[in-house]
């Protein structure tokens, strides 16, 4: 589901997807991404206040398809609508379905979720909205219009993340301590012009699109990077990924520090050290048409 996007490895697009350095670039962040939350995406299938086990899901902004497959994992009797803007994200998620052998419990759509008609995605019983909604240039007219999407009794997951996620300790690297925090600052700035709802309350806006909040679940992920060698290249990259939004607004020091931290034949390189540890925080909105 998923998207750097400006947008830089936290800078979306409007289906939620990366765009900072190229559509292989971005899938791969975006398996990554799938890669080392698993766990955390699992326990928030489980943690949805569903009355009845869904049939028919929609997964708006499903980038590769973290999402979808979580979903499909959790609800065995499940269809899944894969939606996304980008058709080679597309792709790259059927090729994971048929190799999973989920490819006919999956559906494909292409769609930019900003066009103000959209294609027919059926009457859904779960709509799943992962890190996409603060792309959206009208976010109100698409919770109104996931509103009417929904069977009555239906339920609206929306996660969204506070940013991208942080891997280097305060003190790194040790020539220019706080890069990866300054870096961080320049892309907020951009993602504030760009991306005004990043980071929002999605609960009064839900609310006034027509749905009642059910739950709201607040989860903070920190994961070290001994417990999994894709936080490694995870880090490397969303960096490549804000260096190219960035880099003309970094001290020059600064963008010094980075490039040896990307090269990965340095022998300061990101995948070199053994201190990373994966931080970020994430809420989810469950919301029910009554």
């Amino acid at each position: 589901m998923t998207h750097v996007h400006p947008h830089t490895s936290h800078l979306r697009a409007p289906h939620g997807r990366h765009q900072e350095h190229g559509t292989e670039g971005q899938a791969e962040v975006l398996d990554l991404d799938a890669a080392v939350l698993a766990e955390h995406i699992a326990s928030i299938t489980a943690w949805l206040p569903l009355e009845t086990n869904p049939r028919q899901i929609v997964d708006l902004g499903c980038g590769t398809g973290a999402g979808t497959f979580a979903l499909l994992d959790r609800f065995p009797d499940s269809h899944v609508t894969a939606v996304d803007a980008s058709a080679e994200h597309l792709q790259r998620l059927r090729t994971k379905a048929c190799a999973r052998s989920v490819e006919h419990r999956v559906s494909r759509v292409q769609a930019n979720l900003d066009d103000a008609l959209w294609p027919d995605l059926g009457s859904p019983d779960l709509v799943w909205a992962s890190a996409s909604l603060h792309h959206m240039a009208h976010p109100d007219r698409v919770l109104r219009a996931v509103h009417d999407l929904l069977t009555p009794g239906g339920l609206f997951a929306v996660v969204e993340l506070a940013g991208f996620p942080r891997f280097l300790p305060e003190s790194a690297p040790e020539n220019r301590p706080g890069l990866e925090e300054r870096c961080h600052a320049a892309t907020d700035r951009l993602t504030a012009e760009h991306m005004p709802h990043r980071g929002a309350d999605w609960g009064p806006m839900l609310t006034a699109a027509g749905f009642t909040i059910e739950g709201e679940h607040a989860i903070a992920v920190n994961i070290e990077g001994s417990r999994s060698e894709a936080i490694g290249r995870y880090a490397l990259g969303g960096l490549q990924g804000i260096r190219g939004a960035v880099a003309d607004t970094l001290a020059p020091e600064d963008l010094i520090a980075l490039d040896q931290l990307l090269d990965t034949s340095s022998p300061y390189s990101i995948l070199r050290r053994d201190d990373l540890t994966m931080r970020t925080e994430r809420t989810v909105w469950a919301a029910r048409r009554t």
